[in-house]
C-alpha cells in the first residue's frame, strides 16, 4: 500500500462550525487534505464554536474537567485537522485570512448567508486573491431566494425538507428524528461538492463557487414520497401510514409500497433484560422464513393456528402475532436471539445503542470501524474510522481532533511568516485569542519554544 492519501497536496481553509460543516472536512482530512481550521473560542458564541464548555459534560470522559478541549464529540468530528485561532474582526486578522485563501485550494463554510461577505471575504474577493479557488458554502437555504436569510440547524433542515413529516406512526404527530440526520448527510453532500469542483478545476483550470442548500439536499431524500404522491396520489401521512416498524399497519391495506413488500412478522421485539435497547428486529418476507421461525421458536401450538396460516392472515392478526412472538423473544438476550434466527435463515438483527456498536458489534470490530487515538486532554479514546478502505491508499484516522489553536505556530509563523513577537502581541490585543478568556498554557509553551528556537 502506498503511503500517500488520495487528497494529499490539497489545502482546505475551513471556516465551518457546529456539525454539518466540520463533518464534511472530517472526511476530507482523512482522505489526506490539509485542513486548516480557523476557530475563535469566544464564549459568547456558545455551542456554535463546537467547543462549548457548558454541555461538554455529556462527551467529556469521567474524571476530566469540562473545558474547550475536553469534548469527545468535538475530537471525533475534527480528527486529522490543524487548528488556528484568528479573529476576522481585526484588520490584521482579516489580512492573514486573505493570505491563507491565496495558499489554499478550497474554502468551505456553513455560516448563514452572507457572513463571509460581511467580513470582506466574499467570493469576488477570494477570486481576486486566487482566481482558481473553489468555494463551497453550506447555508441551510443556500445563498439565493427569498428565504436565504433564514438560520437553520439540523432539525430545522429536516423539517423544511419534509423528512420530519414522513416519520412516526399513523394518526400521530410526526415523530421527528432522534439525531440531527441532516447535519451528517449535509456534510457528506458538501464532500461531493468539494470533490466535484476540484475535479472540474483539475480538468479546466477553473475554480468556482458551489452554493449548496442543505434543505435542498434533504429534499432529494424524499424522492419516494414525492413519487408516491405524483404517481399514486398517496400522501406521506395518511390513515395507516407511515406504518412504523410494520410493513403494514394493523387494519391497513396490503400495499407493496416503497417501504417494501407486505410481510408479517415485521417488527422489533423485546428481549431478555428489558433494558432500553434490549430489542431485536425480526422479519419474515417469505413462507419459508416464517416456517423457519416457527421451528426456531419450538413449533408452539399457536403458530399452527389458521389465523397465522398465510401472510394475509398474519397481517390481519399481527397484534396477536407480535404478542406471541415476544413471549418467546423475552427468553433470549438480543445477540443470542439474532444469532439463533440468522443461523436458521430468519432475517434478524439486534437493536444497538452507541455503546453496543462500539463495544459489542463483532462485524464493526473486525472491520476496524473504531480506532484508538491519543488526545492530550481526554487521553486514549476510540474514534470513528472510515467505513471504506482503499487498496492502495491509507485512510485510517491517526490523530485526534486538535486543541484550540494547537497549530498556531505552524500556520502563523511557519506558513505566514509572522515573528514570535507578533504572535505574542496578537495574543495580547485579541487578534489571535479572545481577550475574554485566559490564554491556554499550551499556547504559551508553544510560543516560548518558538521564541527559543528563533533566538
Amino acid at each position: 500500500m502506498a503511503d500517500r492519501r488520495p487528497l494529499e497536496g490539497i489545502r482546505i481553509l475551513d471556516f465551518t462550525w457546529v456539525r454539518s460543516g466540520p463533518w464534511a472536512t472530517r472526511w476530507l482530512a482523512i482522505l489526506g487534505a490539509d485542513i486548516v481550521k480557523v476557530e475563535w473560542p469566544e464564549p459568547a458564541l456558545g455551542m456554535f464554536t463546537g467547543r462549548l464548555v457548558s454541555g461538554n459534560e455529556r462527551t467529556t470522559p469521567a474524571g476530566i474537567t469540562p473545558g474547550i478541549n475536553s469534548g469527545g464529540d468535538y475530537s471525533d468530528t475534527n480528527p486529522m485537522k490543524r487548528s488556528v485561532t484568528i479573529s476576522a474582526r481585526t484588520e490584521k486578522g482579516l489580512g492573514l485570512l486573505k493570505r491563507l485563501v491565496g495558499m489554499s485550494d478550497v474554502v468551505i463554510e456553513n455560516f448563514s448567508t452572507g457572513v463571509l461577505d460581511s467580513w470582506g471575504l466574499g467570493y469576488d474577493e477570494m477570486t481576486r486573491i486566487k482566481p482558481d479557488i473553489v468555494y463551497v458554502s453550506m447555508a441551510g437555504l443556500g445563498q439565493t431566494g427569498r428565504n436565504k436569510h433564514y438560520n437553520t440547524m439540523g432539525p430545522i433542515v429536516q423539517a423544511l425538507s419534509g423528512l420530519t413529516f414522513t416519520s412516526g406512526l399513523p394518526d400521530a404527530p410526526p415523530a421527528g428524528w432522534g439525531w440531527s440526520y441532516m447535519d451528517n448527510t449535509g456534510g457528506m453532500y458538501a464532500v461531493m461538492c468539494v470533490l466535484t469542483a476540484l475535479h472540474h478545476r483539475n480538468a479546466t483550470g477553473e475554480g468556482q463557487w458551489v452554493d449548496m442548500s442543505q434543505v435542498a439536499a434533504g429534499i432529494t431524500l424524499t424522492g419516494p414520497s414525492i413519487l408516491d404522491k405524483t404517481v399514486n396520489g398517496r400522501n406521506s401521512r395518511r390513515e395507516y401510514f407511515p406504518p412504523g416498524n410494520r410493513a403494514v399497519w394493523p387494519g391497513g391495506p396490503m400495499l407493496n409500497s416503497y417501504r417494501g413488500p407486505s410481510a408479517a412478522p415485521h417488527n422489533s421485539y423485546r428481549t431478555k433484560g428489558g433494558g432500553y435497547n434490549d430489542w431485536c428486529v425480526i422479519t419474515c418476507l417469505t413462507e419459508a422464513e416464517w416456517r423457519a421461525l416457527v421451528e426456531v421458536m419450538g413449533s408452539p401450538a399457536w403458530a399452527n393456528e389458521d389465523r397465522f396460516a398465510t401472510v394475509t392472515d398474519r397481517i390481519r392478526n399481527q397484534d396477536e402475532l407480535d404478542g406471541n412472538i415476544e413471549q418467546w423473544t423475552l427468553t433470549l438476550e438480543k445477540y443470542e436471539l439474532a444469532a439463533v434466527c440468522q443461523s436458521s435463515g430468519v432475517p434478524a438483527a439486534p437493536v444497538q445503542s452507541n455503546e453496543d456498536r462500539v463495544e459489542h458489534d463483532p462485524q464493526l470490530r473486525e472491520q476496524g470501524m473504531y480506532t484508538t487515538v491519543h488526545h492530550p486532554v481526554i487521553g486514549e479514546h476510540l474514534t470513528q474510522n472510515t467505513p471504506f478502505f482503499f487498496s492502495e491508499s491509507p485512510t485510517s484516522v491517526e490523530k485526534s481532533g486538535p486543541l484550540c489553536g494547537e497549530n498556531n505556530m505552524e500556520v502563523l509563523v511557519d506558513m505566514l511568516g509572522l515573528t514570535p513577537q507578533e504572535i505574542r502581541e496578537g495574543y495580547e490585543n485579541g487578534t489571535f485569542w479572545p481577550k475574554s478568556i485566559p490564554l491556554e498554557p499550551y499556547l504559551i509553551d508553544a510560543l516560548e519554544a518558538k521564541e527559543a528556537a528563533t533566538a
